[in-house]
């Protein structure tokens, strides 16, 4: 049967309300339960008296300060109750105070708090009982639940209590890693996202000052070609803003026909379209090989496929003074290996600058590695091997 609609709230109110007054009304209703059998006697001899009622004061007025002091308050209590036991003949039929300071070391207690206490009011229940005349087996086994369930409905408070705790901590823990995931996915995606302003402006800045430097040379003795320089300059700079906007474009929500208009990064496909620009603009003979059947690649590796050969031949372009380069694909069931060889010199750095740098960051993202030297026949390689498949690159 489920409870009544008003006790949710209820709990809820009494929980947040101030311990004091709590406190203090359940010390009242509990002198009150405990002047019951001495105002309204089974027998008349045994009216209440103000040295009774006294006593039965000493073992509630305590219960104010149980969840200040609960040990104390229950040692207090447990000295008051056999006093008001002794005094009275017969006995209390029920130990209120202690019920109520055996549920509260049971709750809040220490380890040996709450044995000492237990093991007090038990041998004190059994001694009281042997103070009151010709007591029943029913009575004794009445005392000795009261204290044990008491006792009982304490630990499984104290119980329930570490386990919502522990459920707020890994609540806590949870959203915690979770902001820390988040974080650490923005650095990640701020991260690609400069890589890939990094090489879209290296690219397209070295094929434009390739042309400038070659336009003035060509502007008087050639000026059909020097129009076609200048055409170059401004059709690599319109490419290089068409792909900004389109990175860029991540990080706005937009919406309606803007979103229509973002074209999907470039991939192993559009690579044939690099070469032959390189060739077109800088005079640097590019050839493209490939071997091996292609397959689709994870978007991610696609991707970092072509970044990867743009820097390596925005590099040859701007430092290595080569004549030519050879873009290489070897397609296995497992991998795409890419290697990009030019005739010129290597770094003069150990590590390569932060083109190699960020090609070897690219190639580590998807799964893969990537290393850079001097090629078999001389002038300078770049080889990187990625993932063919989504299990290989998620475990890399």
């Amino acid at each position: 049967m489920p409870p009544p609609p008003w006790f949710a709230p209820a709990v809820t109110r009494l929980r947040t309300a101030n311990p004091y007054v709590v406190d203090a009304a359940l010390a009242a209703v509990v002198l009150f339960a405990a002047s019951l059998q001495w105002i309204f006697p089974d027998e008349g001899e045994h009216r209440l008296t103000w040295q009774g009622w006294l006593l039965a004061a000493a073992t509630a007025v305590p219960l104010v300060w149980r969840r200040r002091a609960p040990f104390a308050t229950a040692c207090a209590v447990s000295a008051a109750t056999p006093a008001m036991a002794w005094y009275h003949a017969p006995p209390p039929d029920v130990v209120y105070a202690g019920l109520v300071v055996l549920y509260t070391v049971a709750a809040e207690g220490k380890v040996w708090q709450r044995r000492a206490m237990l093991t007090g009011w038990v041998l004190g229940v059994v001694l009281t009982m042997q103070h009151k005349q010709e007591p029943l087996p029913f009575e004794y086994a009445f005392q000795l639940l009261s204290v044990a369930g008491a006792y009982g409905f304490g630990m499984l408070a104290r119980i329930q209590r570490a386990y919502t705790a522990a459920l707020v901590d890994r609540a806590r823990r949870l959203e915690r890693e979770r902001a820390a995931d988040t974080a650490r996915a923005i650095a990640q995606e701020r991260a690609r996202i400069a890589r890939d302003m990094h090489d879209i402006l290296a690219h397209a800045v070295s094929l434009m000052v390739v042309q400038a430097e070659a336009g003035p040379v060509v502007v008087r003795s050639d000026p059909a070609r020097a129009e076609a320089v200048f055409d170059t300059i401004a059709g690599t700079g319109r490419d290089a803003m068409a792909q900004l906007r389109r990175i860029l474009g991540v990080l706005k929500e937009e919406r309606g026909d803007v979103e229509a208009r973002r074209l999907p990064q470039p991939g192993v496909a559009a690579l044939p379209g690099l070469v032959r620009q390189v060739t077109e603009t800088t005079g640097l003979h590019v050839e493209l090989l490939a071997e091996g059947e292609p397959r689709p690649l994870p978007a991610d590796t696609e991707v970092a496929a072509y970044r990867i050969v743009q820097e390596a031949l925005t590099n040859t372009v701007k430092h290595a003074y080569a004549s030519s380069a050879t873009v290489a694909l070897d397609w296995t069931e497992d991998e795409l290996t890419l290697s990009v060889t030019d005739d010129g010199r290597g770094p003069s750095g150990p590590d390569g600058g932060h083109g190699l740098i960020g090609i070897r960051e690219r190639a580590s993202a998807c799964g893969g590695s990537a290393r850079a030297g001097r090629g078999p026949r001389g002038g300078f390689r770049v080889l990187v091997r990625l993932p063919a498949d989504d299990r290989q690159a998620a475990h890399g």
